[in-house]
C-alpha cells in the first residue's frame, strides 16, 4: 500500500517536472535532447522509469544514455536512440544537444562530490541548456527507500544495511540546494519543491 501511495507521488512529481521542462524551454519537432541516466526498463505498470521518454512529445529528438544493456529500454522506446554509456564520461562532441536532462541520478553517482561534478561538468559541455533534478537532502523523508532520516545517517554499516533491506546496493549521497549548485560550472536557478530540487541552466 506505501509502495502504491509513493508511485504515485512519484508520478505526479514527474510529471510536474516535466511541465517545467516544457515551459522553460519551449523545445520543439526540431529541438535535440539527451536524457542522461535511462534504464533498461519500460515506463508503466507503476513503474516511473523512463517517463521522459514515454511523455515527451517528440521522442525520436531523444538520446537516451544508461550505464547498463538497454535492449528492453529500446523495445520499449523505439524512436529514441540508446547510447550505452558512463555519464562521467559522455561519447559525443561539445555541444551536440540543445538540451540536457537528467532525473534522480546524481545522487546514485560513485565517486562522490568529484563523481557528481564530473557527471555535471559532462553534460554541461554536451547541452546548450540542462535540467537537473535530485531530492533535496534537507527534506526529513527519503524518496528512495521510504525512510525517514536515512538520508541524514553517516556513510557507515547502519545505512548500508537501511538501504540493502530496501533494495538499494548502490550509491545514495542526494545534495542540499548549495550542494547541487556548487557542481555547476555556472550559475543555475535551482527550484526547491520541497523533497525535490531542480537545477534549470546556465541562468
Amino acid at each position: 500500500m506505501l509502495r502504491q501511495v509513493a508511485s504515485r507521488i512519484s508520478m505526479r512529481s514527474r510529471e510536474r517536472k516535466l511541465e517545467l521542462f516544457l515551459e522553460r524551454f519551449t523545445p520543439d519537432a526540431t529541438t535535440t535532447v539527451v536524457d542522461v541516466g535511462v534504464t533498461d526498463a519500460p515506463f508503466g505498470g507503476g513503474s516511473t522509469d523512463n517517463f521522459f521518454e514515454a511523455r515527451y512529445p517528440w521522442p525520436a529528438q531523444i538520446t537516451g544514455v544508461g550505464h547498463t544493456g538497454l535492449d528492453r529500454f529500446a523495445a520499449a522506446f523505439p524512436a529514441v536512440t540508446p547510447v550505452r554509456a558512463d555519464g562521467r564520461s559522455l561519447p559525443f562532441a561539445d555541444g551536440t544537444f540543445d538540451l540536457g536532462f537528467s532525473n534522480a541520478v546524481i545522487e546514485h553517482v560513485a565517486g562522490g562530490s568529484e563523481g557528481q561534478q564530473q557527471f555535471i561538468s559532462e553534460l554541461c559541455r554536451v547541452a546548450g541548456r540542462v535540467f537537473v533534478t535530485t531530492p533535496n537532502r534537507l527534506f526529513p523523508f527519503d524518496p528512495h527507500t521510504l525512510l525517514p532520516a536515512v538520508h541524514w545517517l553517516p556513510q557507515g554499516v547502519l545505512r548500508d544495511r537501511l538501504l540493502r533491506a530496501r533494495g538499494f546496493d548502490d550509491v545514495l549521497d542526494p545534495l542540499s540546494p548549495r550542494e547541487l549548485a556548487a557542481l555547476f560550472p555556472y550559475p543555475v536557478e535551482i527550484v526547491n519543491t520541497g523533497f525535490t530540487l531542480i537545477a534549470i541552466g546556465p541562468r
